[in-house]
């Protein structure tokens, strides 16, 4: 009898070790094969790290996280765009600075490379002249974002007000006139700082302007791929999209020519 228990014994063990993988610790298995995720601190690291290194493909797609995340910044498309141009991809360096210059209107650095990389683009679009009031103000409102405009409104709000106090309750008449011109000049720079801000707003949700993805692209006379060719584009062209309609649009470029692209081959602002 007892040699029988010590065979069921030994049985039982090898019967246990036998059981396949699958039926042993399945729920650590999981654990193990996922990789840890990387902090947004940790992503940022790494992009800068691989871009340093050269590896700008990494770079670009560290980066992209970031963004699939939900996560901006014109600092973050800065560095996509910086590279994006270093892996040749003109077009999406291009889209990666508009998008940055919309968060950082100001930022000298993003407008140099920029312009840098619509420099390398084939297409040569003379622009159609604008009045030169109209440029002043768009270059001053584009000098700071929107939301220092916003901070710079609230100012001169309280500053009128306090200044109207000052108007009203002075008892000397150097200070009455001190409080009603300065007045004046704070509701001044409130209304323009106001409508600079609503301007710079108005632009950052813009979604007419578009940036051409493909190496090179006809443009059509109507949304149909059998129609007459107008021009061509190249990668890295900005353009307006006017109307749209079963997966085309019907884009402007800045000399004013019009005509109808496929969706598919523009990626908006």
């Amino acid at each position: 009898m007892k040699h029988l228990l010590i065979s069921l014994c030994l049985l039982l063990a090898s019967a246990v070790q036998a059981q396949p993988a699958d039926s042993l610790g399945t729920e650590l298995r999981p654990a193990l094969r996922e990789p840890a995720e990387l902090t947004p601190g940790q992503l940022w690291d790494a992009a800068g790290t691989a871009y340093i290194n050269g590896n700008f493909v990494g770079a670009v797609e560290a980066y992209e996280q970031l963004l699939d995340r939900g996560l901006s910044s014109a600092k973050l498309y800065y560095n996509l765009g910086n590279a994006y141009f270093k892996s040749d991809r003109t077009g999406k360096a291009v889209l990666a600075y508009r998008r940055a210059l919309r968060l950082a209107p100001g930022n000298e650095d993003v407008r140099y490379n920029l312009s840098v990389a619509e420099a390398r683009t084939k297409d040569d679009i003379e622009q159609v002249p604008e009045f030169f009031l109209s440029e002043w103000l768009r270059g001053v409102r584009q000098s700071m974002s929107c939301t220092a405009w916003s901070i710079l409104s609230l100012a001169a709000l309280a500053a009128a007000l306090a200044l109207v106090l000052l108007y009203l309750l002075a008892q000397r008449l150097v200070w009455r006139k001190a409080g009603f011109y300065g007045m004046l000049v704070a509701v001044t720079l409130f209304v323009a700082a106001t409508s600079f801000a609503a301007g710079g707003r108005r632009e950052m949700l813009d979604r007419s302007q578009a940036v051409v993805m493909v190496s090179s692209t006809a443009v059509k006379s109507s949304p149909d791929k059998s129609a007459t060719d107008l021009f061509v584009l190249h990668e890295g062209t900005v353009l307006r999209i006017t109307e749209e309609l079963d997966g085309w649009c019907e884009i402007t470029i800045a000399d004013g020519k019009k005509g109808w692209l496929e969706s598919r081959k523009i990626e908006r602002i």
